[in-house]
């Protein structure tokens, strides 16, 4: 059965990244040692009980020794009492939750595509993926150049709506104009992001008979398939409606309908 830790971790830092995106750092042995790429922590955002009453999912972001690194958005109450946590303040946390990706199959490339905020599980990823010897190659979307955050990627390549930085266009045209250089090398793909992007993906990735898996972004009250509050489409399987905490947040791209 698979170990969930529900504890009370102190936080090490919390700092502005880029424009509105804070990562935050808390110390969590118990979970960082049973941690997978790909899984996800559940935060209650106020120790206090002044606040959202609702614990909110994040993406673990990156693991260094007993450390735990997430990135968020500040978009709501409760991500914006999270980016005022301090040092030496404490955070009520459940994890490690939810499926992890699947980095074992076989293939020559990883290609890891993330618009946004949906960054957000990939330094964990890259490691282990480095780890088993894999090549890795990163592109990832933002609006402009001020909400640019690649650290701990692999090989990255930027794309910005605006032109600011790098590419000018989506993060999918940019993928899909450097794709004919990896044409003689099988390449698996590692997505998160917005669904508007994560459905082009799916689409482009079924045209080209292309691994895909990914990671869904979704409003999750329990964390553990319990409230039944963050259903998504199956494309076949025993029931029509997957759950993104319990079944996922990873998908192979071939299973969902988004």
């Amino acid at each position: 059965m698979k170990r969930i830790v529900q504890s009370y971790f102190f936080v090490e830092s919390c700092r502005e990244v880029a424009l509105n995106a804070y990562l935050l750092r808390f110390v969590a042995p118990e979970i960082a040692s049973i941690a997978l790429p790909g899984q996800f922590v559940n935060i209650l955002t106020s120790v206090t009980g002044e606040g959202p009453l609702l614990r909110r999912p994040f993406s673990i972001a990156r693991i260094d020794g007993s450390s735990i690194e997430i990135l968020f958005n500040v978009i709501g109450k409760g991500t914006s009492l999270l980016s005022q946590k301090t040092s030496g303040s404490q955070i009520d946390v459940i994890g490690p939750l939810g499926k992890s990706f699947r980095i074992d199959d076989k293939y020559d490339v990883a290609c890891v595509v993330a618009g946004g905020i949906g960054v957000a599980p990939f330094p964990f990823l890259t490691n282990c993926l480095l780890e088993k010897n894999k090549h890795v190659e990163t592109f990832v979307g933002f609006r402009n150049s001020t909400q640019v955050f690649v650290d701990h990627l692999q090989n990255v390549h930027i794309a910005t709506d605006d032109g600011s930085t790098g590419f000018h266009g989506n993060v999918i045209q940019l993928f899909e104009s450097t794709l004919n250089k990896l044409h003689s090398l099988k390449i698996k793909i590692f997505s998160c992001g917005p669904t508007v992007m994560l459905k082009a993906l799916i689409e482009f990735a079924k045209q080209n008979n292309i691994s895909c898996e990914l990671s869904l972004e979704e409003h999750m009250a329990c964390g553990v398939g319990i409230c039944q509050g963050c259903p998504v489409k199956r494309t076949n399987g025993n029931s029509a409606y997957a759950l993104v905490c319990k079944d996922g947040p990873i998908f192979d791209s071939r299973e969902i309908i988004l």
